[in-house]
């Protein structure tokens, strides 16, 4: 057996701004990928996914018994594909911000869900908001607390715009200059990042009136022309309000930074040559980076592996 592909996805902008209502913009990413496959001679490679994939059945019995109109599956199924061998074969890198248990939350669905919501209906807001309430539920499994857009976007491999918790759509995006200067990267920091704890400390700050403020005066403003710019091709404008949001997040979200990165960071805006910001929860993982020039970013930072992930 083996099932249809998943995409990672990559949240452009929203990261935390999205809890608070800001918008936010997710793409999918085809370069990494996951599948379920039955891995009948249950290797020592495939036993770690396997066994995590036995909490998540549990786990998903236990959802639908407490909230069987929200979402059903083929639990026996499952269980018997579980103990068969059924482990995710996935490319996508967990704890980096790209999405690999929105790949495999979405994979589950897929393949499990009775009465689901196929991509190939007409999807009305309703629908997507549906698909986002069951997801979010599947993958608190993994981070506590989800917001579902990762499998949404998985599931669906289109981009997302969110315009509020309870309004999403899937966006056009304009499409990428072939040899353009301008780039979105991820600069990967060398190590994983934990999203519950990340989440923990965001709410932790928020009981604060100060940084309250700051998150819907600065943060969520800057994020949603981010946004706005983005879709409609305003490059210039964009890289101004991508500086404005690169700064507040330096001033405001150091624990999601990670340490070494801190000069690293402030040495983008103050050269104006790359600005970075969180890609996910941040803590490790990847960060998103945007450059006007990706030449002139690339030899900046040499000592860091870039993946270009779209071009301007």
């Amino acid at each position: 057996m083996r099932g249809p592909l998943f995409y990672s996805k990559i949240l452009l902008f929203g990261e935390y701004g999205i809890i608070k209502d800001s918008k936010g913009l997710s793409i999918p990413y085809n370069f990494y990928k996951g599948a379920l496959k039955i891995d009948e001679s249950k290797t020592v490679a495939t036993h770690g996914s396997n066994q995590s994939l036995k909490r998540f059945t549990d786990y998903l019995a236990q959802l639908q018994a407490e909230n069987p109109n929200l979402v059903t599956f083929d639990i026996a199924a499952l269980q018997q594909d579980v103990d068969k061998g059924l482990y995710f074969d996935s490319s996508i890198p967990q704890g980096y911000g790209v999405g690999s248990s929105g790949a495999l939350v979405a994979a589950i669905y897929d393949k499990y869900a009775f009465d689901k919501i196929t991509v190939l209906e007409n999807l009305t807001r309703e629908k997507l908001l549906q698909l986002k309430g069951i997801f979010s539920e599947m993958e608190s499994f993994f981070h506590g607390k989800s917001s579902g857009l990762d499998p949404l976007n998985s599931y669906l491999s289109l981009p997302i715009l969110i315009n509020s918790q309870d309004n999403i759509e899937p966006a056009g995006i304009p499409s990428q200059t072939e040899n353009g200067k301008g780039a979105v990267f991820l600069l990967d920091s060398g190590s994983t990042g934990e999203t519950a704890p990340m989440v923990q400390i965001f709410m932790e700050n928020m009981k604060q009136e100060g940084f309250r403020n700051m998150l819907k005066d600065q943060f969520v403003k800057h994020t949603d022309a981010c946004v706005e710019d983005f879709l409609q091709g305003n490059v210039k404008s964009l890289f101004g309000n991508i500086k404005q949001l690169s700064k507040v997040v330096l001033d405001n979200f150091k624990p999601m930074i990670p340490k070494q990165f801190h000069a690293l960071w402030k040495k983008g805006i103050e050269t104006n040559t790359y600005y970075l910001k969180l890609c996910g929860s941040g803590g490790g993982g990847y960060m998103l980076g945007f450059t006007e020039d990706i030449d002139k970013a690339r030899k900046a930072l040499k000592d860091y592996n870039l993946e270009v992930v779209y071009n301007f």
